[in-house]
């Protein structure tokens, strides 16, 4: 590279002097502009976006929201200069040449960010569609192409350095496909997404720029930290089979080796699923207890560290306690990023980050190595029983790790459902991507919904501790290819229900997005499956989504279809209640549209469903009669006095109760009492007797507020006992009381009530 190239390159980059002031105008949401206090440019510029900041005498000062491509590389920027990278680029229109027979040939680089160890070069790119497949093959590949270039222009700018190297892809609303991966791999190179970028400024705003570490310890994970002086007097033990060391150090250095980020979208490939995330309120208080004891924090910090295939270099002392088996000596700790996995203890070592005792003291720590991760996650729920609980959503992430590789069928098939809930919610090919709370990341729609769902169905078959009882849909004994052909099956069907439901699932809070909704789906898909093996003889897991999309254009339907109604009555429906009742409504509708579809207990359901209303229906009504009873009987005294019930009542009803009183007081038992006329009244009689005093005795409380303004008298305004005997015959004839009915008892019963 020629010098005057190489000092005009140079020209383009700023320091640390500069960017604090880059970093305030790359942080706005912005774009600003000043023009000349004219009403024709003014108008011309507002047509364009353009909205007035402020408005002087001579001048206008005019704001515009910046392009979502320009906001996500300012953004992106912002991030690795507040991280303390100390030379960036100044504008967004940094070239660096890739070609040295021509400077003319370079690639424009959005992020330039160095330190004295690391130049980091990022590329951007936007959709303003959500989750858009994206296709990098021509941009990726000529990049592979110009890879070398790059790096050489880079030693000519800085000859004197030995700098480590990365090249970032970023990517915002894009799916960067399986094969854009691969080619980024080819190159080096690793692919950042918004979540990742929204992942590293929370830890920023956490533990301050101290998370450059975690940054740097992703992207140059096994590469030696020059700089770091690793060597620290140990005592070296065994416990439960494990070797262990026992050691202090310096927060600051644990903080470079140390990797403590939690499950997320920015690591799931990267960490084990059990590390919380660092809550900053915790840290805080951490922060001010270590400073007002001056560095005090006896609690040891338990970390698993990473030697690869080699021990720990362990220079045993000469001098050593004959008595105990333990060791001491200088333990030679790995000199790399991310090499150090800390189970136990992150708030604690982050609590330092920002303390000024950061380097001034040391932190005991108990070390194992290379732990594989099953039994980190052991030793962490082992520390966490009796601490903070852990909860229901993060146990069941857990289990995905923690129980894989058991020999015992039933923990293989926790582990395989909770691993089948992750990739539903952590896949970007999955149409619930960033929808399901994973660990203690709260979404929309928990692991445990999903968890439930599956252990209904017929996927995984039945097992029990040592042995396998009966075959599943997908498990036919392997776990690895059962997560496979399962996962592909419900990503399959979840995308061809939002495809044909695409306007309905953008709506706000819809119906297929919350528990029960995907607990259902998950249980009909599978009793989809169960009937194409049963009436087809369809074994092949590989052909069950194209034969199911049949069933599930009737599903489909059903939620194009459903009104207000039944869209409150499913909502409202809770608990265990609710997912039944959502997942036989499913089965229902898919039945009225394929009546050879009948899944075991649905017509069960149905029955029972509408006999659900007629016990509360049978309460309703006799509770309503013992009313009239009394209260009649009440108004009818106070009126008439003694004489009430032959002055009171119609003369064909007391023919008829008197003459049913008699019969009945015929057959009764010496021991039991008369039976009087008054007690012999059917339902329908109370409207006669309502007539009959209708204006000075029942029109004031027997009118329906619905019915005041009805015209007609008593006639009209006691059909509602006619209709209330109605409900009652067919109530007392095992008829099956609708919601409609049940509704207007209640209402009816409110009324009575209130009287």
């Amino acid at each position: 590279m020629e010098e005057s190239l190489r000092i005009e390159l140079l020209a383009k980059l700023i320091t640390d002097k500069n960017i604090p002031s880059q970093i305030k105008t790359r942080n706005k949401s912005f774009i600003y502009e000043s023009i000349k206090n004219n009403e024709t440019s003014i108008n011309e510029l507002t047509l364009d976006g353009w909205q007035i900041e402020k408005q002087y005498k001579t001048s206008v000062k005019l704001k515009k929201a910046k392009p979502l491509d320009h906001y996500f590389e300012d953004k992106v920027w912002t991030l690795f200069a507040k991280m303390g990278f100390n030379v960036m680029n100044k504008d967004r229109f940094f070239e660096l040449p890739y070609d040295k027979n021509n400077s003319s040939h370079a690639q424009q680089i959005n992020v330039f960010a160095k330190d004295k160890e690391t130049i980091i070069l990022v590329k951007c790119k936007t959709s303003l569609i959500s989750n858009k497949k994206g296709d990098f093959r021509n941009e990726l590949e000529d990049t592979s192409s110009q890879m070398h270039g790059l790096m050489s222009s880079i030693r000519a700018l800085f000859p004197n350095e030995r700098l480590k190297f990365k090249y970032i892809f970023a990517t915002h609303n894009f799916l960067v496909t399986e094969q854009d991966n691969e080619r980024l791999s080819n190159i080096n190179a690793i692919h950042f997404d918004e979540k990742i970028i929204d992942y590293y400024f929370e830890l920023l705003s956490q533990i301050g720029t101290a998370a450059k570490y975690q940054l740097l310890g992703s992207i140059f994970q096994g590469q030696e930290i020059p700089e770091l002086d690793n060597k620290v007097p140990a005592v070296r033990g065994e416990m439960g089979g494990h070797t262990y060391y026992s050691f202090s150090i310096e927060p600051g250095k644990l903080l470079k080796i140390g990797y403590v980020l939690h499950r997320n979208k920015a690591n799931i490939n990267m960490m084990p699923t059990y590390q919380r995330l660092i809550k900053k309120n915790r840290l805080k208080d951490i922060t001010n207890f270590i400073d007002d004891k001056k560095g005090y924090f006896p609690n040891s910090i338990v970390i698993s560290i990473d030697a690869g295939k080699k021990d720990l270099q362990f220079d045993r002392a000469n001098t050593q306690v004959l008595s105990t088996i333990s060791d001491v000596g200088i333990l030679h700790l790995p000199k790399k990023y991310r090499s150090a996995y800390i189970i136990d203890g992150q708030h604690r070592l982050y609590g330092y980050a920002n303390s000024v005792y950061k380097d001034k003291n040391t932190v005991p720590v108990v070390a194992f190595v290379n732990l594989d991760r099953s039994e980190q996650v052991k030793i962490f729920m082992e520390i966490n029983e009796n601490q903070k609980s852990v909860s229901k959503n993060l146990r069941l992430t857990l289990n995905s790790d923690l129980l894989w590789t058991s020999e015992l069928f039933t923990d293989q098939q926790k582990a395989l459902f909770s691993r089948i809930a992750i990739n539903l919610g952590e896949n970007r090919n999955s149409v619930l991507y960033d929808k399901i709370t994973i660990g203690e990341d709260t979404k929309i729609i928990t692991s445990e919904a999903i968890v439930n769902a599956l252990n209904k169905t017929s996927f995984f078959g039945k097992v029990s501790k040592n042995k396998i009882d009966n075959l599943g849909t997908f498990y036919k004994g392997n776990i690895d290819l059962a997560y496979e052909s399962l996962s592909t099956f419900l990503l399959k069907s979840f995308d061809y229900i939002k495809e044909n439901l695409d306007n309905e699932w953008e709506q706000v809070e819809p119906i297929f997005l919350m528990n029960k909704s995907v607990y259902a789906i998950i249980r009909v898909l599978s009793d989809i499956c169960d009937f194409l093996i049963m009436k087809r003889s369809l074994t092949n897991p590989n052909l069950y989504y194209s034969e199911a999309t049949h069933y599930l254009d009737a599903i489909i339907l059903f939620y194009k279809n459903l009104n207000d109604e039944v869209k409150d009555d499913l909502r409202k429906t809770y608990g265990a209640s609710g997912d039944i009742k959502f997942w036989r409504t499913l089965q229902k509708y898919i039945r009225d549209t394929y009546s050879d579809f009948n899944p075991t207990g649905l017509e069960d359901f149905i029955q029972k469903e509408k006999r659900e209303y007629n016990e509360e229906a049978f309460k309703i009504i006799r509770g309503i009669e013992q009313f009239l009873n009394q209260d009649f009987k009440t108004k009818l005294k106070e009126k008439y006095g003694d004489g009430w019930f032959t002055k009171g009542i119609p003369l064909s009803i007391q023919k008829k109760t008197t003459e049913l009183s008699i019969e009945k007081n015929y057959s009764k038992k010496e021991d039991e009492e008369d039976i009087l006329p008054w007690e012999c009244l059917h339902l329908i009689d109370y409207r006669e007797i309502a007539r009959k005093n209708w204006a000075d005795l029942f029109e004031k409380h027997y009118t329906l507020s619905s019915e005041k303004k009805i015209p007609g008298g008593s006639d009209a305004k006691t059909k509602w006992l006619e209709k209330l005997n109605t409900l009652r015959n067919k109530n007392f004839h095992s008829y099956s009381v609708t919601k409609d009915e049940i509704e207007y008892l209640r209402d009816l019963n409110k009324h009575i009530s209130s009287i």
